[in-house]
């Protein structure tokens, strides 16, 4: 009888998985992933001669899931600062709904799936590119630099601004000049980006031990870096029409663009306390998304399958 027993008892460490499928969506972080495949689709319509649509489309998804793997790398690692933060603390490794070794888990599997797909339906180099992609948001900035220094934003937006240079390889199985461009746009754009975030949430991070720019070295220096780089992501950001690879419709937007994100720089240095300092903060975080989704979509859009068999029957004609 005892042995009967002892087969229906559950061990005390054992635990049976609380995850659902959306839990498992929600690792991916999709909101960030959807901004990654409009990137990497910037990046994919800029090639000089049309991609077959199967071959883009299946990069494209493998670009997206090595997206979704860094994200579920970095809630498994992340686990106990999510834990200590209002904004991250129902995510799905914190809240218990997925334990860290399932995290772990599907995230790897997810890294392995997306960079050999990309390898066999695109190309090695793209391949490469985005192996290093996910090594440098998992490794380099969730496990170092997030943790150590206050420019981990400024370092780490690496790997946010690789996805068009990744794409553009997929699509080429070469390297140009305008997928660098969007990646510095990225690259500049991500700093006031999250410093915005981070100056709303400083005490979080301060309590997390995480050393954002605003716990470490002052609201005041965050605020005049974010204005100090929005000025210069405002040339930056219409490079892509004084280069010649976007139109005027690019141009008119960038500027645009440019000159609100300077603005709302300006408001976060202007307005210190208060509602007002929260406002003009969460005004510039939601402005800087929905910036260079604009620009990005532009470039999609000008650059989408009309404009590429135009592009193509140029070429044949001349």
């Amino acid at each position: 009888m005892s042995f009967v027993a002892g087969q229906n008892e559950m061990p005390q460490n054992a635990r049976v998985s609380l995850a659902e499928p959306r839990d498992f969506f929600a690792l991916l972080k999709p909101r960030v992933m959807s901004l990654v495949v409009l990137t990497a689709l910037a990046g994919i319509m800029l090639a000089p001669t049309p991609t077959h649509p199967v071959l883009g489309f299946a990069s494209l998804l493998a670009i997206a899931v090595g997206a979704g793997a860094s994200g579920a790398l970095n809630m498994w690692y992340d686990a106990d600062i999510d834990a200590l933060m209002s904004r991250t603390k129902s995510r799905p490794v914190p809240s218990g709904r997925v334990t860290a070794g399932e995290a772990l888990a599907f995230g790897l599997v997810l890294s392995v799936l997306s960079v050999f797909t990309l390898g066999v339906v695109s190309n090695w180099l793209a391949a490469a590119l985005l192996a290093f992609t996910i090594f440098f948001y998992a490794v380099i900035y969730t496990m170092w630099l997030k943790r150590w220094t206050p420019q981990n934003i400024v370092i780490g937006g690496a790997a946010g601004a690789f996805p068009p240079v990744v794409g553009y390889a997929a699509a080429t199985g070469g390297m140009a000049i305008e997928p660098i461009v969007l990646f510095a746009i990225i690259f500049i754009w991500t700093p006031p980006h999250f410093w915005a975030l981070a100056l709303a949430k400083s005490e979080e991070y301060a309590r997390a031990g995480v050393p954002m720019m605003p716990n470490a070295k002052g609201d005041a220096r965050t605020r005049k870096e974010i204005l100090a780089y929005s000025v210069i992501l405002a040339p930056v950001g219409a490079l892509p029409w004084l280069m010649g690879f976007a139109s005027i419709v690019y141009g008119v937007l960038s500027v645009i663009g440019g000159a609100g994100m300077i603005w709302y720089a300006w408001r976060v240095l202007r307005d210190t306390q208060g509602p007002e300092a929260r406002k003009a903060t969460m005004s510039l975080f939601g402005f800087s998304i929905l910036y260079l989704f604009a620009l990005f979509l532009v470039i999609v859009i000008e650059n989408g399958p009309a404009a590429a068999v135009a592009r193509f029957a140029a070429r044949l004609i001349g």
